[in-house]
């Protein structure tokens, strides 16, 4: 997952499910779940050598998501599964 080239999150659009998201100041990366609207918040997953683990989550606002974390830079045209499927293919 070295690989990866992560961008600054500018806004909302950019926060789709299944997107890779790592902290700012830390090396751990996460899964992008789904927006969860009682709880005003994204659901992070760990995600560690192509695995995502279901067992824990956190719940982490928009704003937190743009000020702390950075996403994964992807081609918005074409799907992000494609775009998985070609990187682990390579």
């Amino acid at each position: 997952m070295k690989n990866i080239n992560f961008k600054e999150i500018k806004d909302a659009y950019q926060l789709v499910e299944g997107a890779k998201i790592k902290g700012k100041n830390y090396e751990e990366i996460f899964e992008l779940g789904h927006y969860d609207a009682n709880k005003r918040g994204y659901t992070l997953y760990p995600f560690e050598d192509g695995v995502r683990f279901e067992d824990f989550c956190v719940i982490v606002s928009e704003r937190e998501l743009k000020t702390n974390y950075v996403i994964e830079g992807v081609n918005v045209n074409i799907p992000i599964v494609e775009q998985q499927s070609v990187r682990l293919s390579a």
